[in-house]
């Protein structure tokens, strides 16, 4: 669900991509905003709330999403 004010703020772009796939993340409010730049920005948006979004950082952190686990 788009939370209102997610795609009217400020998007700050991720460092590292590939191919010229870059992830954009906003926040607005307490709702945390995830969304691709390719394309404007125009594709659909992620919203987390920040307990879902710390959840998600503390994965990646500890290697939940590596490919040899989602391919385990």
């Amino acid at each position: 669900m788009l939370q209102p004010g997610v795609s009217t703020t400020r998007w700050r772009k991720g460092t590292i991509s590939a191919d010229g796939r870059i992830l954009e993340v906003t926040c607005a409010g307490s709702v945390i905003g995830l969304h691709d730049s390719k394309g404007g920005g125009s594709g659909p948006i992620l919203t987390f709330s920040e307990r879902e979004w710390s959840a998600f950082l503390a994965g990646v952190r500890f290697g939940e999403f590596d490919l040899g686990e989602l391919t385990a």
